[in-house]
């Protein structure tokens, strides 16, 4: 089997995770790495990918990217409300997409993404890394089969040094983010949620508090599921504490 001829657009702190880990894959080839200049990009590949064998081309704009550079995929890791943008671009030119998460900014934007998908026959895989985890999988399944009783309640909660860790980032800036912790790393807790109980949410209330920055750093939710579950979501963003979280 050929390998896969791998794109990464957005050559962020996140972006280097999946460098590392697609250059020790035997079935992937980077074969391409894009941002916003040269200086980026080079500066990356000395963090990640100073040892790899082949050196990546290296491109600053996206659509001359795709033009050049024989892709099969590309894997997306660009500021949260560039991701629509982004993904429609590599579907258009024929690549299957892995984006980082949170999928997009708009519900409307998360639909045509899919349609588009289906239309040009490509996969968008988003990276919600919930499904992966042996031990969701189990929980889903003993939810399933009512082991301990019918679920009536959930409390999930995470906490992170988010506030200080991304002062000063895209992160805190609302028209490149698109919000702030819930919907950065608290995406996590809210798919985690959905894909455990397989029910569509029927209501929310939800308070948030920004702590004086222009997003919201913690961040309560109640919600209820279509089969009458309810769920409570706690998101803290200014805590010592880094990637601590419970369903």
């Amino acid at each position: 089997m050929s390998k896969v001829k791998m794109a990464i657009l957005g050559c962020g702190g996140m972006s280097g995770e999946h460098a590392r880990r697609y250059k020790n894959n035997p079935d992937v080839e980077i074969a391409a790495l894009c941002d916003v200049n040269s200086e980026v990009v080079n500066a990356y590949i000395e963090r990640n990918l100073g040892d790899y064998a082949v050196r990546p081309q290296i491109f600053t704009d996206a659509a001359h990217m795709y033009q050049q550079a024989a892709l099969d995929a590309v894997t997306i890791v660009t500021p949260h409300t560039l991701h629509f943008e982004h993904g429609m671009q590599a579907l258009d030119a024929g690549c299957h997409v892995f984006m980082e998460k949170p999928m997009v900014t708009d519900s409307t934007q998360a639909h045509k993404l899919a349609r588009r998908a289906e239309q040009v026959d490509k996969l968008v895989v988003v990276g919600y890394n919930t499904p992966c985890h042996p031990n969701f999988s189990l929980l889903r399944e003993m939810i399933r089969n009512a082991e301990l009783g019918k679920l009536e309640t959930v409390t999930a909660w995470q906490s992170q040094d988010w506030k200080r860790l991304t002062t000063g980032t895209w992160r805190q800036i609302p028209s490149l983010s698109g919000g702030g912790q819930m919907y950065d790393s608290g995406a996590h807790v809210f798919n985690s949620l959905v894909w455990l109980l397989e029910q569509p949410v029927r209501d929310v209330l939800a308070f948030t508090n920004n702590l004086g920055t222009p997003v919201d750093i913690n961040g309560t939710a109640n919600i209820r599921f279509a089969n009458g579950v309810l769920a409570v979501v706690t998101i803290a963003g200014n805590t010592p504490m880094m990637e601590q979280g419970c369903i």
